[in-house]
């Protein structure tokens, strides 16, 4: 072989020999397109076939390239009658043996748009024969990229657009299955913005088909430190968004309250009135049907220092209500305008919330009696919580059991006691500290008289 039109060298295996076919390319793309536009398809492709085979063997990429996008230019120019065409020419030159990674990407990325709008949108179809042709594109696309990783973006891209033509036919299931089966937090090729974006699709699609564990599980992909970013606040109120759905399907009140008030606090919502005022109406909602604990607790006293929280004196109230030591008297004054909020209603729970809500009235008043009392009558406390004694015994006996307050019911005598029963060594250390006080007392007091004789004196 001569040396013009080689570049490189073969000997030592170092590298391949590669042959510069850039000028009978064009002249074979340019006599194919003359036969496919006088009719004769299968002859164009035929004498393209040859020179792809010539240029993967002359390891020609740039040439390769050229002729394998002129192949595929050609069946699509020629119109959807022949789109079979399409179809077995693009599975021929990209499973040809020793094929080329530029070569199969050049006809991945050159078939995309002809299915899939930028980034995720599947082509606009007018009748059916061009969705059965837009369809089976997407499907051998994914065939031909699939443990591909320099394809990574594109089968992301397809993936995508073949679960939005299952969701549109009406099959979310499917479509949720389609893209639960891509592990986009693996792909090294995607940006972040377009990693969470995938996820909180296949979040969404999850939620949709009913699918809460593995909903749970996609969640957990997605890091709170990357949507925490500054050009990340669109996918954080879409993300928290979602596990409202989540956590209002495990009727987990203090996990919404996080959620909506993730949401309040993401700079563009609170641009928005209307938007922060209602997240803050469901975090303040959610806050009180949560149970009483320290994390409950702690969250309650932040928001009760935002002074946008002074801006809805309903809700401003009902915060100052459960951080007081004080009998909340059911129903509260601003109970109607609470439960009236639209996460409040959602999924048909507003039942269930509107019990809860009295449920933890009736917890905080019994943590707040026993506060201030060792022991009181049953009939007393039920006329202080305005509740029957059957259902104060029920409250008292569950708060027990959940370890949220001690007690015991001496129903002889009708008393309940909150005070829990001491230790011969904690009755020992208290007598001894009274005694403490007592001798300090005494020392102080007759200090004092007789700074008062010797004064008189």
């Amino acid at each position: 072989m001569s040396a013009e039109g080689a570049s490189g060298a073969a000997s030592g295996g170092q590298l391949e020999e590669r042959i510069d076919l850039a000028a009978e390319t064009d002249a074979k793309v340019s006599q194919a397109t003359s036969l496919a536009q006088a009719g004769q398809l299968a002859e164009a492709l035929a004498l393209l076939a040859a020179m792809e085979k010539k240029c993967r063997l002359g390891n020609d990429n740039p040439s390769l390239v050229k002729v394998c996008e002129a192949s595929l230019k050609l069946c699509k120019d020629h119109g959807n009658d022949d789109y079979e065409s399409l179809i077995t020419t693009l599975q021929t030159l990209s499973t040809r043996r020793s094929q080329k990674t530029a070569a199969i990407r050049a006809l991945v990325q050159t078939a995309l748009p002809w299915c899939v709008q930028e980034p995720y949108t599947p082509l606009p179809v007018a009748n059916d024969t061009e969705k059965k042709i837009r369809d089976r594109l997407v499907t051998v696309l994914l065939e031909i990229t699939e443990g591909k990783i320099f394809l990574e973006r594109e089968r992301a891209q397809m993936t995508r657009a073949l679960a939005t033509i299952k969701e549109e036919e009406g099959d979310v299931a499917a479509a949720a299955e389609t893209l639960q089966d891509v592990h986009v937090e693996t792909f090294g090729s995607l940006s972040k913005r377009d990693k969470v974006e995938f996820i909180l699709e296949q979040m969404r699609l999850t939620l949709a088909k009913k699918d809460f564990i593995r909903a749970q599980i996609v969640a957990g992909k997605v890091s709170k430190k990357n949507l925490s970013e500054e050009n990340m606040e669109e996918y954080k109120v879409k993300f928290y968004t979602l596990m409202t759905i989540y956590h209002r399907h495990k009727k987990e009140a203090l996990e919404l309250a996080k959620d909506y008030h993730a949401i309040y606090s993401t700079p563009h919502i609170q641009s928005d009135e209307t938007k922060w005022v209602e997240a803050l109406k469901a975090t303040v909602v959610f806050l009180a049907l949560s149970p009483y604990s320290n994390e409950q607790q702690d969250m309650m006293n932040h928001i009760n220092v935002d002074d946008n929280l002074k801006k809805i004196p309903a809700f401003k109230a009902t915060v100052d209500l459960f951080l007081k030591k004080e009998i909340i008297h059911y129903p509260m004054a601003a109970q109607e305008e609470l439960e009236q909020i639209p996460s409040f209603l959602e999924d048909g729970l507003k039942d269930h919330w509107h019990d809860t809500f009295h449920r933890r009235i009736i917890q905080h008043n019994i943590r707040i009696v026993a506060t201030y009392y060792k022991q009181i009558q049953l009939g007393r406390l039920a006329q202080l919580l305005q509740l029957d004694p059957e259902r104060l015994e029920l409250e008292i006996s569950s708060m027990v059991s959940d370890g949220a307050v001690y007690a015991k019911i001496d129903r002889p005598k009708n008393i309940v006691r909150f005070s829990p029963p001491m230790s011969p060594e904690a009755v020992l250390s208290e007598w001894a500290t009274d005694i403490d006080k007592m001798l300090h007392l005494v020392e102080t007091t007759s200090h004092l008289i007789n700074k008062e004789n010797m004064t008189a004196q």
